[in-house]
């Protein structure tokens, strides 16, 4: 009705699906830091290692440690992806 397609994709689809695909990708980082840790387990190296080594040696300090290094990492990606908006 007088709209092209790029026009309907830039200014109506993409603005109406932009809040879905940024929890999608929120999600995807989220799960990605979450198996950070159970690659540990496979003998990736990383945040994760500190966090299994934690755990198989009972130290708290470096458990909690490691744990709140993958947390940061986890708030900045979210405010970067989410643009500041909440």
């Amino acid at each position: 009705f007088g709209a092209n397609k790029w026009y309907l994709l830039t200014k109506v689809d993409l603005p109406l699906a932009s809040p879905s695909i940024r929890a999608g990708i929120n999600q995807t980082i989220m799960l990605s830091l979450a198996m950070v840790v159970v690659a540990s387990l496979i003998g990736a190296k990383g945040l994760g290692e500190d966090v299994l080594e934690a755990l198989q040696y009972a130290n708290v300090g470096q458990g909690i440690l490691a744990g709140f290094s993958i947390l940061f990492c986890a708030m900045i990606l979210d405010r970067i992806v989410q643009g500041g908006r909440r």
